[in-house]
């Protein structure tokens, strides 16, 4: 299942390029665990939605040849232009800035794929959003999300060892498959393929907790303290129809 992203980090000049790169859970991996349950080639037309520094659009558009448009709210897209380039895939992905919340420019049906890992939990948690979103996926195309969650949920009491770390953002963005799955399960436009707990889980975390970025110090700390009791990553796949 991860061909593609061993055979990348055995390089060690791309293992610096992920710790440089990586926001979360190492996406590269994620992706492809996603990826693998999905249909894709080098026709499908892919939104790549919370793309961070484009570790996800990288295995798209490399591992399959995808095109795929990759759109983040907090990474400029001159940068992630700049990193497209170094790695070679500038051809086949094309950045742009876009906020979810706010409005997407692309036509309707535009996209055979609506691809999102490890930031659909920042902006997706209401009843509104995933009806804002499907217009720009075709009939028949789908929806695919990978997000970090909860083994079960925190709704009524945080274990103990947790409560350092579970402020009021955290509470809202990581939540249980059972609690994404009940909101999902309102959405009249969708069918849903596939709920599950992924695999990857524990690697995926631990080649985080090894990167560049600030808040990995806080996140070494927290996972140490959850002690692989809590947290897993939820994968969903729905059809537009």
């Amino acid at each position: 299942m991860f061909s593609f992203t061993n055979r990348f980090m055995s390089d060690n000049k791309n293992a610096e390029f992920l710790k440089e790169t990586m926001m979360g859970p190492n996406a590269l991996r994620v992706a492809e665990e996603l990826a693998s349950h999905l249909s894709i080639n080098e026709h499908t037309r892919i939104l790549d939605l919370g793309c961070g520094c484009g570790l996800s659009t990288l295995l798209l558009a490399e591992k399959y040849g995808a095109a795929v448009f990759a759109a983040d709210l907090w990474i400029s897209p001159t940068e992630n232009y700049e990193r497209f380039q170094s790695i070679g895939i500038d051809h086949k992905a094309v950045p742009i800035s876009a906020d979810a919340t706010k409005g997407l420019p692309f036509a309707n049906g535009y996209f055979d794929l609506l691809f999102t890992v490890d930031a659909y939990h920042y902006f997706g948690d209401t009843e509104e959003m995933l009806p804002s979103l499907l217009p720009l996926v075709k009939k028949g195309g789908y929806v695919a999300i990978a997000i970090p969650g909860l083994k079960y949920g925190f709704e009524e009491t945080v274990p103990e060892e947790m409560k350092p770390f579970w402020n009021d953002e955290v509470a809202r963005t990581i939540r249980s498959l059972a609690w994404w799955k009940a909101l999902w399960s309102k959405e009249a436009g969708i069918e849903i393929m596939d709920i599950r707990e992924m695999s990857c889980c524990k690697q995926a975390w631990d080649e985080w907790l090894t990167a560049y970025h600030p808040v990995v110090a806080g996140d070494i700390k927290m996972m140490e303290a959850e002690g692989g009791k809590y947290f897993n990553l939820i994968q969903f796949i729905a059809k537009v129809i």
